[in-house]
């Protein structure tokens, strides 16, 4: 059974959905406004957002690009605007999937089964150990340990750590490192990166020179390599 919070300014529809929804075995609260809804959606965090695009307050989009400052609960964007670009826009916005309007309630549950399930299996991702080799990182635990011995990393080694390890045997850049790490999307240091590299190696018994895990593709970046594969 899921928690949702439908947010939509029509009262007809608004009942209808609740209605529905809650025929369907969801727990349903609603919103008649943006702002009452993102009050609501921070409260209460329910489990997925219905959100109606034309409320009286704010445009739905408006709220959702707010909503998505303070959190990451799935968002299914009802809308009677079916032009391509709006769609574009609100999935760019942060929404996880739309409806068009008119729709019924199954069609809605579908979607809605279909995005908890995305972010069920998104979350379990996050949530896994990874391990690389003798390497292995408890996301949920925030620890690394390596040959079964705890690396003492600081909270950004580790960040940095765990990202690169994730996309273990892939080239990751330093300006994609800055904007996923550090959360700069324009840009920032390389040199910031290149510290962080260099304690990292240190850590982990190794240099740039005679590199085991982090090794430096020139002029492109990183890679996290399993070194017990390497040479087979």
């Amino acid at each position: 059974m899921a928690q949702l919070l439908l947010i939509e300014d029509d009262e007809r529809v608004r009942s209808a959905l609740l209605r529905s929804l809650r025929d369907l075995d969801h727990q349903v609260a609603s919103a008649p406004d943006a702002m009452t809804g993102l009050r609501a959606a921070i409260d209460h965090r329910p489990d997925l957002v219905v959100l109606d695009l034309g409320l009286p307050d704010l445009d739905g989009s408006q709220m959702l690009r707010m909503l998505r400052g303070v959190s990451d609960v799935p968002v299914i964007v009802a809308t009677a605007r079916d032009d391509e670009d709006e769609i574009v826009r609100v999935l760019g916005s942060g929404a996880d999937d739309y409806v068009v309007k008119p729709f019924t309630a199954k069609q809605l549950d579908a979607r809605i089964q279909a995005v908890l399930r995305r972010a069920g299996a998104a979350r379990a991702a996050d949530d896994a150990a990874v391990t690389v080799g003798p390497l292995r990182i408890d996301l949920r635990g925030r620890a690394a340990h390596l040959d079964g011995r705890a690396l003492e990393l600081s909270p950004k080694e580790f960040d940095l750590l765990h990202h690169l390890a994730s996309r273990a045997g892939e080239v990751v850049s330093k300006r994609q490192i800055l904007t996923e790490v550090w959360d700069l999307p324009f840009g920032g240091a390389d040199k910031t990166v290149d510290v962080h590299l260099a304690w990292l190696r240190r850590k982990l018994g190794e240099t740039a020179q005679s590199p085991r895990f982090l090794h430096t593709v020139r002029g492109v970046g990183v890679k996290l390599v399993d070194p017990t594969e390497e040479g087979r």
